[in-house]
């Protein structure tokens, strides 16, 4: 695949973010747009051809992209025919080409070695070039069954479903409780790493394809299961997993303490309703912000942040800080552990100075003023011994703070609609059902996502959306 002998002749380089200085004065995504097509020839033709490929394989790519095929077509400049690769196995290219880490360069056979292949850009070009040049067409259905599905959530796992459904004949309709379509890919992610422009096309091109969209509706306490089975022959529970993990110390209650998915939320849908013009009370304007975890969401709250003005921002860790290269017990072709340098933190670098993140610190307590408003927090530095995790004695801080993001992960979904359902969770509160079978303990309804495998990879919803629309097509045959 590619050229024999590119991996020795070319080295690794990946499409250039827009520049710091600019993409810090608006919401606009961060990448530039404009795809170097010589250039991701050459990067295509560093893939090996290695006998097997890993990339594809289950420490790689959750949904098996046929990645090797659609390298080597695009270092031949066939890039219709990579587009026709792509979506194979990927419903939504251009989701996980801007947002999904990448398992699949983590296990690249180059990779045990040298600098991985280019894949997550060559998958976004790809996408956007097939949007560009009109190859991406709505698909008319030859055969309806007369069968009916409702899907309960429109993230990706939902929207997988449906798309796949949908191909198959049967009358697929989606139910959203917020007021646009698209779930943890509209108002989870910001902008500046997926336009909501880039979901809309999305979702605007599988209504042309027949499918059927339902917003302002929140199944469980809006209409019941129970009704919904009535008027269809199978229901989807993609939920996601939207109970955040808390923070139990004292003065959790201090005004000014949130969620970060109820930040980045409301940020986003004040950008999308009013352009920000709203004034919306969860702004960081003016405020010292500390953001308690990492992760991507702790980079997006980061990066939102400094877009609003914040006077400075600062990233708790628990852990230590990762090796700059893999260590011992982190071996190819599992996911490298290692330090980066993701957009928000390159942000933070540029407007204040310094990366923000301060590593191995324990939250012990917020501290309030007599009115209740945040004022700040003590922390503790903390180490791990032999798996154990110990304070450092006189090691406390207090720090400065008028808004504190919590941004430690997700424990479960939401369990009114599982209540209303009566169906089964397992023993950490997801819906429960086996992987492959996606049935729950009620008869033809079925489950799939964050709701039931936990928090996860948006690649790993679109795995799980695929499966369980194949399980439901033969609970409906």
């Amino acid at each position: 695949m590619g050229k024999v002998t590119g991996f020795k002749e070319f080295d690794r380089k990946t499409e250039a973010y827009r520049p710091v200085e600019l993409r810090l004065k608006d919401y606009g995504e961060i990448f530039t747009g404009d795809h170097d097509e010589p250039h991701l020839q050459e990067q295509g033709a560093r893939c090996m051809d290695c006998g097997v490929p890993f990339c594809q394989s289950d420490d790689g790519c959750p949904i098996n992209n046929l990645i090797p095929e659609w390298n080597d077509l695009v270092y031949n400049d066939k890039w219709e025919e990579a587009l026709s690769r792509l979506l194979k196995t990927n419903n939504f290219p251009e989701f996980t080409g801007r947002v999904c880490p990448a398992p699949c360069e983590g296990s690249c056979v180059l990779g045990i070695n040298n600098p991985a292949v280019t894949i997550k850009n060559i998958e976004q070009a790809i996408i956007d070039k097939g949007f560009e040049q009109g190859w991406v067409k709505p698909y008319d259905v030859e055969f309806k069954t007369g069968k009916a599905v409702a899907i309960i959530g429109s993230g990706p796992a939902g929207l997988a479903a449906a798309d796949e459904l949908n191909k198959l004949g049967h009358s697929v309709s989606v139910f959203e409780r917020d007021d646009r379509i698209g779930g943890l890919l509209m108002y989870g992610i910001p902008n500046m790493k997926l336009g909501k422009d880039v979901v809309d096309r999305r979702v605007n091109f599988m209504k042309d394809c027949g499918i059927e969209f339902i917003t302002n509706v929140n199944v469980g306490k809006d209409i019941t299961i129970q009704a919904l089975q009535q008027d269809f022959d199978a229901v989807i529970l993609t939920t996601g997993a939207s109970e955040a993990r808390e923070l139990p110390v004292e003065n959790r209650d201090a005004q000014g303490v949130h969620r970060a998915m109820e930040y980045l939320t409301v940020n986003t849908k004040s950008l999308l309703d009013t352009g920000l013009a709203d004034d919306s009370q969860l702004s960081a304007k003016g405020k010292n912000v500390i953001v308690i975890g990492g992760g991507d969401t702790g980079t997006d709250c980061i990066g939102t942040a400094i877009r609003q003005g914040a006077k400075s921002v600062v990233n708790f860790e628990l852990m230590s800080q990762p090796p700059i290269d893999r260590a011992d017990n982190n071996p190819w072709p599992l996911w490298p552990l290692i330090y980066r340098v993701d957009y928000g933190h390159a942000e933070a670098q540029l407007a204040f100075g310094e990366d923000p993140r301060q590593y191995q610190l324990m939250t012990k307590s917020f501290t309030k003023d007599e009115n209740g408003a945040l004022t700040g927090l003590i922390t503790v530095n903390v180490e791990f011994q032999d798996g154990q995790l110990t304070e450092i004695s006189g090691s406390e801080k207090t720090w400065d703070a008028q808004l504190v993001l919590l941004s430690m992960g997700f424990v479960s979904p939401e369990h009114y609609v599982s209540d209303d359902a009566k169906i089964e969770l397992d023993d950490r509160g997801n819906y429960k059902a086996s992987y492959g079978q996606y049935q729950t303990s009620q008869e033809g309804i079925f489950t799939a996502g964050d709701c039931r495998r936990g928090q996860s990879l948006v690649v790993w919803a679109i795995n799980e959306g695929r499966g369980v629309a194949k399980r439901t097509n033969e609970y409906l045959s």
